[in-house]
């Protein structure tokens, strides 16, 4: 499995999650709920796409400095976290369903990394 196999299988678990996860947001709190997992989905899916192309760049260029990488991230966070409060304050987003939707992807990361550990064990037997 290569690097890109992971991100898009990553991703589309994620994705998938985030939608089932938004019709129950949607059920239980109307349009905040539905957009708070939403947001919260599609933040936690982009930098996850930003941090694996990142990576990947690291990858592919050999050994590099480690100061641009934390000034990255440092950046990353901050916009996620500046979007996410922007969300909540302006009440378009309530913060329990943005939890939700952005914790989609760390489960989906887990299951797809259960399942390559799975495929890898069986290969050796």
């Amino acid at each position: 499995m290569t690097a890109r196999d992971l991100t898009t299988g990553v991703t589309r678990q994620a994705a998938i999650a985030v939608l089932v996860a938004a019709i129950a947001g949607g059920w239980l709190g109307g349009a905040p709920g539905v957009l708070g997992v939403v947001a919260g989905g599609a933040l936690g899916i982009a930098g996850f796409r930003v941090l694996a192309a990142r990576v990947g760049a690291m990858t592919a260029a050999g050994p590099t400095l480690t100061a641009p990488w934390m000034v990255l991230a440092g950046l990353r966070f901050t916009a996620i976290s500046g979007v996410a409060a922007l969300l909540f304050v302006a009440g378009w987003a309530h913060p329990v369903a943005w939890l939700a939707g952005y914790s989609a992807l760390p489960l989906a990361l887990v299951v797809q990394g259960l399942r390559l550990a799975r495929t890898e064990s069986t290969s050796w037997t």
